[in-house]
């Protein structure tokens, strides 16, 4: 049996099979599929949008240190199961946090970054065998000399 996700993936791959191309846009895959009769989503609620609208504003808000200058992350979160076992995503404010929230969130955000490094670590080694008559692409997890570097170089364009 096959997910929603799966045959849309089917759909990506017959999408460039018939253009044959490298390259492609979303929407030109979306309007293939809506002219070969796939039915068009139906609306999501407009609570769940501006829900989902508000925590991508949360997302993104960057506040500066003051004593550093250096940017952090405003807002932060972690999950937690409602009384009738639904995930829900709570927010908090980094400045307002508790060591408790800060422990929860971080860890998130960590495991978050773990999970794109292992992937995009499998990407690379996939295409690294699939063309062995080119020089290896490699990939680099330990990412504490860029960290410093960025850490540092902002400190000298602040000065």
């Amino acid at each position: 049996m096959s997910t929603a996700a799966q045959r849309r993936q089917n759909f990506i791959r017959f999408f460039r099979e018939k253009t044959g191309t490298k390259e492609w846009n979303m929407r030109d895959v979306a309007e293939m599929a809506q002219k070969m009769g796939w039915p068009l989503p139906k609306q999501a609620d407009p609570l769940d949008l501006l829900a989902k609208q508000f925590a991508d504003a949360a997302g993104e808000e960057t506040r500066e240190d003051k004593v550093t200058k250096r940017p952090y992350k405003a807002n932060l979160n972690f999950t937690k199961r409602s009384g009738d076992g639904k995930q829900l995503w709570l927010w908090f404010d980094v400045d307002d946090a508790t060591r408790h929230q800060m422990v929860k969130g971080v860890r998130l955000y960590r495991e978050q970054m773990v999970s794109e490094a292992v992937i995009a670590v499998n990407t690379v080694e996939h295409w690294n065998r699939h063309h062995v008559d080119q020089k290896p692409l490699p990939f680099v997890t330990d990412l504490t000399d860029d960290v410093q570097e960025r850490l540092h170089g902002a400190e000298k364009r602040a000065s």
